[in-house]
């Protein structure tokens, strides 16, 4: 297969509420297939998610499954998504949908806050297809993502916690899409101007598309791409986040900051990268312990500490009703079933 031929796969990853709907919705534009149906445009997201439902599903399902939310902060969590990789039927699934998606296409882009999560699987599937795919990362100040998630999503997570998230889920994305095709993408910077950034990643992707692209035949992206959709614009300031966890986010942004410059991807870099990762992961083991017995008070009882077993919950109403159907009637009833139940 020639390189015009080649299929390609672009993932575009990242913390929620980085811009991952504004790039994917402008690589849509630009004729990147974006597989359908799509996830329907609503308030928190006006201009559409670009993220396809079966992708939303299949993610929401196998993460439901591990007990793994998509801004989970926890470091331990990974490797309990990896494992998703080592599940035939799991991998024969998304396997599936993807050969049939990149058969309609040569460029296909998919986008979804839990896609990072599965990074190992989706990695394997496309292996398995023939396809290397890109990884395209949108980065945006953690206090701002922590803002937006908190006026879209609401306060039933903490913003402490979406902080935490927010470092777990960065770092973590880039060791994993290390020795990948991938570039890292500023939220500010693609709303500054949205055609040279993209065909800086397409350069270096080597994503001719991309990279050639001629901002005068696409008029309708200067539309779509509003520099008023940078609505939050907060600050450590206005986040209840406990200061060595805000300062080590800070940290954490600084140190990605190289990634989205040409050549900043170094071995020093990840280095640094690898240190703010140790500390976090630190931090978050010591928030464990201390906060063990808010922990073992929130985990269900099996007894009251006295040996005997935890009383039993109480019956169901079908159970309570039974219980009041004299024995003669419920003979009858039985009777009744089993006579429905015969052939005729």
């Amino acid at each position: 297969m020639s390189r015009a031929r080649a299929r390609e796969l672009i993932l575009v990853v990242g913390v929620g509420r980085s811009g991952t709907s504004v790039l994917t919705g402008v690589l849509g534009q630009l004729g990147v297939h974006i597989p359908q149906p799509e996830v329907r445009a609503d308030a928190t997201n006006p201009r559409g998610f670009g993220e396809p439902r079966w992708v939303v599903d299949f993610h929401s399902r196998l993460l439901r499954q591990r007990r793994v939310t998509v801004n989970d902060a926890r470091p331990a969590a990974w490797e309990s998504t990896a494992a998703a990789a080592a599940d035939p039927a799991v991998n024969a699934a998304l396997l599936e949908w993807l050969r049939a998606q990149v058969g309609q296409a040569d460029a296909v882009v998919v986008k979804d806050p839990r896609t990072v999560w599965l990074l190992p699987l989706w990695m394997g599937c496309a292996a398995e297809l023939g396809i290397a795919p890109s990884f395209v990362t949108m980065l945006r100040h953690p206090a701002e993502t922590v803002a937006s998630a908190r006026k879209s999503y609401g306060t039933w997570q903490s913003e402490a916690s979406r902080a935490a998230a927010w470092v777990n889920v960065a770092l973590e994305t880039e060791r994993l899409t290390r020795g990948a095709r991938r570039a890292f993408l500023r939220y500010d910077d693609l709303l500054a101007d949205w055609s040279r950034e993209v065909a800086r990643v397409g350069a270096q992707l080597d994503l001719p598309l991309l990279r050639d692209l001629d901002r005068s035949a696409f008029p309708e992206v200067d539309g779509f791409v509003d520099p008023s959709l940078h609505r939050n614009r907060a600050t450590w300031e206005d986040a209840n986040v406990p200061a060595p966890l805000r300062e080590l986010a800070e940290e954490a942004w600084q140190r990605l900051q190289p990634l989205a410059a040409a050549g900043g991807d170094t071995p020093e870099v990840r280095a640094a990268l690898d240190e703010a990762r140790a500390s976090f992961q630190t931090l978050y083991a010591e928030a464990e312990q201390i906060a063990q017995s808010s922990i073992t008070a929130a985990k269900p009882r099996r007894g009251d500490g006295s040996g005997r077993p935890a009383p039993a919950p109480p019956a169901s109403l079908r159970r309570r009703v039974a219980r009041r159907v004299p024995i003669r009637y419920k003979r009858i009833l039985r009777r009744a079933v089993r006579s429905l139940r015969r052939p005729t």
